[in-house]
């Protein structure tokens, strides 16, 4: 069982995302969400402290931010394992952006939309 702290995974995915803006290589986002040795998706405590860590990363970005846009879902989805009630708002936010400034992306829309129905009705 490998460990690392939070702070150099959180380093790591910002160092990746900053390579993708920059350079257009890497694999940008997709850091947050997978292990960099194995691929193995991150869950449970670590898999909610890196949604916070990614939010307050690009929180103070543009709403038309889409990097922003996607710390909000992954926030919102993480949150919604642990936490549902807390998770409410933040996916009807995020499915409020994607609806504003992408609505001809109808896939994110859709995703959205699945994300916060099933959160409702965790939280009965």
């Amino acid at each position: 069982m490998g460990l690392a702290h939070a702070s150099c995974l959180v380093r790591q995915a910002e160092m990746a995302v900053k390579e993708k803006e920059e350079w257009n290589t890497g694999e940008g986002m997709r850091k947050w969400d997978a292990c960099f040795d194995c691929g193995q998706l991150f869950h449970g405590a670590v898999m909610v402290a890196l949604g916070w860590a990614e939010w307050k990363t690009y929180l103070g970005r543009s709403d038309r931010d889409r990097n922003r846009c996607q710390a909000m879902e992954v926030l919102g989805t993480t949150l919604r394992e642990s936490r549902p009630k807390e998770a409410v708002p933040v996916l009807e936010a995020n499915l409020a952006l994607l609806r504003r400034y992408w609505p001809h992306d109808e896939n994110g829309i859709l995703v959205a939309q699945g994300n916060f129905a099933a959160c409702l009705a965790d939280t009965g």
